[in-house]
């Protein structure tokens, strides 16, 4: 049995969000939606997430998750404006209690993370099953680019967050807190194992220089084909080499100081201060 999928591409931050219906029945869950934020004002909106949230409407679906593939360092998540609109659970990889640590210690505000995992409604673990309606999936948990990082299989279909880009592109950069490339190396042999056609949905395109259209689905046997960065034959070695080399020339994500602040909160923003204003923080010299 395959889920019915509906892609929807955020432009301003190269993101794609998705709705995913258990084709037997209403049931549906949300991957990885968009809050839009200025960073030069400190405004927010909604407008993004509202198409998602018209489209469940519309369709009458009930949305029993909303999933994050990881905490994302280029756009804030609109998990809690969801679940407030459309209902549904918000889950993550277990391994954000890790993320929520390091960052926890970055932002200097490690009291609100001492009971783990109350930002966020399911922690999953490696090999989770979950189910949306009668379609029943399952979590790979899929470090590297992140340690939280996960990927969510449903039929011949699977949502790798940043863990690979279309062929033409590669794969996701490895230099954040707690990135490591040899785990990415290995993580994307996880996804190489699956069948090779194997719907793979991804987080990102940035529409590399020869392609004149956003694409965000490939396959399985697409990636281990024709990926620029690691296609079969590629070994740990050449790949571990090449993200240090890449990544080393790569600039710092204009929205990581903002997103990870609300996306370790389960798309929440830290709370309003004794002036009724919230604010995000801006560490210095320290990213």
């Amino acid at each position: 049995m395959q889920p019915e999928i509906q892609g929807f591409f955020h432009k301003p931050t190269n993101t794609v969000s998705y709705v995913l219906k258990d084709p037997c029945s209403q049931a549906c869950a949300i991957i990885d939606s968009v809050l839009d934020f200025s960073p030069e004002s400190g405004r927010t909106s909604t407008l993004s997430a509202q198409a998602i949230g018209n489209f469940v409407e519309s369709q009458g679906l009930c949305a029993e998750w909303i999933l994050e593939t990881h905490a994302h360092a280029d756009h804030l998540s609109a998990a809690n404006y969801l679940k407030k609109r459309c209902g549904g659970r918000i889950g993550i990889g277990a391994n954000i209690t890790i993320v929520q640590k390091v960052f926890a210690k970055v932002f200097n505000i490690s009291s609100e993370f001492q009971s783990g995992s109350r930002q966020f409604d399911a922690l999953f673990e490696d090999g989770a099953k979950i189910r949306i309606g009668s379609l029943a999936g399952r979590v790979i948990h899929t470090p590297g680019h992140t340690p939280a990082c996960v990927t969510y299989v449903f039929g011949e279909s699977a949502f790798i967050g940043d863990t690979l880009f279309m062929p033409d592109y590669g794969t996701a950069r490895c230099d954040f807190p707690g990135g490591d490339a040899r785990e990415l190396y290995r993580s994307i042999q996880k996804i190489f194992a699956l069948p090779p056609q194997t719907r793979l949905f991804l987080c990102h395109d940035y529409l590399p220089p020869g392609r004149t259209e956003y694409r965000w689905e490939t396959t399985v046997a697409e990636e281990r084909a024709r990926n620029i960065q690691i296609h079969d034959g590629v070994s740990e070695d050449e790949f571990a080499g090449m993200r240090k080399r890449r990544d080393a020339t790569l600039e710092t994500p204009k929205l990581i100081i903002p997103s990870v602040q609300v996306n370790i909160r389960a798309g929440q923003f830290p709370p309003a201060e004794d002036n009724g204003v919230t604010y995000l923080k801006v560490p210095v010299n320290i990213l």
